[in-house]
């Protein structure tokens, strides 16, 4: 794990949807995994979902089989995806909502609603040494659930905050805004890491990247897409600029 102070994970799951567009060996998801390691991507994040549309069981092998940065695993709840896991202990399960007919991650999960059955499920990830999160929007009951399901880490839902700024909607962008930051303070205070991600671009990401509780931010389809005219190399040091420029203005964060 590195010891920077605002980590960058790279989600390579669009790297596989167009490989899979043709049905071709080529563009191959590890080979981007490796380019970003060398970029300097501090952990390396996949979604195996239920459908397969992107990443595929074999990407998930290859991955845990050759990255030497962190494999965070993006799964739902659901008793083939915690087998998945804990065959391949990855370093990091995130557990996100998911639904066939969604194009990607459409909102946070139902920590509260679904306590009982996250509690037992998350309980052998951990035992198994998976660090785990929820991937969660910024509200303060979810949180709270959060903590109490046995999560080490919350991910906060970036993806409102995002489609907010691209609709020229700058008051509810600048409210969304400030429960991202009040909501990563708050978990900061129960002992939880804070992550964040989903839609950030190099408009969206400084004020997210100034939020102090926050270590790590979790990008994909913007740094894919981008890497069309930069390069991947290229994005992923633009996006680290970004990144770092801003985490120099955050102010210093408060002990949990």
């Amino acid at each position: 794990m590195t010891d920077r102070d605002l980590r960058l994970g790279v989600n390579i799951d669009h790297v596989a949807t167009v490989r899979n567009a043709r049905g071709s060996a080529y563009p191959d998801p590890l080979r981007a995994a490796k380019l970003a390691e060398q970029a300097g991507a501090d952990g390396i994040t996949a979604h195996l979902r239920e459908d397969r549309r992107h990443i595929q069981d074999e990407d998930i092998e290859h991955l845990v089989a050759s990255l030497t940065v962190p494999l965070n695993f993006e799964m739902a709840a659901t008793e083939e995806m915690q087998a998945i896991a804990l065959r391949h202990r990855p370093n990091a399960v995130c557990i996100v909502p998911e639904k066939r007919e969604e194009r990607t991650t459409e909102g946070g999960l139902e920590v509260i609603r679904d306590a009982n059955r996250l509690t037992d499920f998350i309980a052998p990830l951990t035992d198994a040494g998976c660090r785990v999160s929820l991937f969660i929007a910024a509200d303060e009951a979810q949180v709270e659930a959060s903590q109490r399901v046995g999560a080490k880490v919350v991910e906060l839902h970036t993806g409102a905050y995002c489609d907010l700024h691209y609709e020229g909607k700058f008051d509810e962008r600048d409210a969304e805004l400030e429960r991202l930051r009040k909501m990563s303070a708050f978990a900061h205070s129960l002992g939880l890491e804070v992550h964040a991600g989903h839609g950030l671009t190099f408009e969206t990401v400084a004020p997210v990247a100034a939020i102090p509780e926050v270590r790590e931010l979790n990008i994909g389809h913007f740094l894919v897409a981008e890497s069309i005219f930069l390069g991947l190399d290229g994005v992923i040091h633009e996006m680290r600029r970004l990144m770092d420029e801003a985490r120099q203005s955050a102010a210093p964060v408060a002990p949990a």
